[in-house]
């Protein structure tokens, strides 16, 4: 079994390579590397190895479940205030008002009663936190999200119904199949939307989701290793 020292050298030397990756793809696709931000998907991993990012100035983080962050993050966001937690999984309403207290920014909004929940909850603790609209780019009856076709309706009913701070868009698009005309999907949404933040791209595909303008990418196992 690999020392906890081993693991540190491991996360620093994963981190420093992908980010490499993801800047000669920005550059590749003529884009500036800074504009792309790296999510450190972190869910089942143990605090210490997000510690262990930490250390190399990894900031921003994505767990999926909110009981999980409950159990890593309070802590290590009080040692690094200028960490930023995303949730990347599905939120459910009876969970909205945990996720408010604890998280930065939720990705998975994806339909109007929870969009009404966090809205309601934000002003209960007035606590404002950007949000991302999950688009199922790919019309998946298995996968949450709004229907691309519905995405703009439901953009607009976000911002005036709800005044939610609208970041960008998210997706995660059919398995198996080539991801860039479902990254392109998201892009056009969000441009004649005027939301500038792309959620796209995970470990297989994210060289793909930067050339057709991710902002964030959400990659765990490349930094991570598996969880056994």
């Amino acid at each position: 079994m690999p020392s906890a020292m081993n693991d540190v050298a491991s996360i620093a030397t994963n981190l420093a390579a992908l980010k490499a990756r993801m800047a000669a793809a920005a550059r590749g696709a003529g884009r500036d590397p800074a504009a792309v931000e790296l999510v450190a998907v972190s869910k089942t991993h143990p605090a210490a190895a997000v510690e262990a990012a930490l250390a190399t100035g990894q900031r921003i983080f994505g767990e999926n479940r909110v009981q999980e962050a409950q159990g890593k993050f309070p802590a290590l966001k009080t040692r690094f205030p200028d960490l930023a937690l995303h949730l990347i999984g599905p939120l459910q309403t009876n969970k909205v008002k945990e996720a408010v207290a604890l998280f930065d920014v939720i990705e998975t909004l994806d339909r109007p009663k929870l969009a009404a929940a966090l809205a309601k909850e934000m002003e209960r603790q007035n606590r404002r936190i950007a949000c991302f609209i999950e688009v199922n780019v790919g019309a998946e009856p298995q996968k949450a999200g709004i229907l691309p076709d519905e995405a703009d309706a439901f953009i607009a009913q976000c911002r005036t119904e709800w005044r939610l701070d609208l970041a960008g868009l998210m997706c995660i698009p059919p398995e198996g199949r080539d991801p860039a005309p479902y990254f392109e999907i998201l892009a056009a949404i969000a441009a004649r939307n005027s939301l500038t933040a792309l959620s796209m791209g995970m470990s297989a595909d994210f060289e793909t989701a930067i050339a057709c303008g991710a902002t964030f990418v959400r990659i765990g196992t490349a930094i991570f290793g598996h969880r056994s």
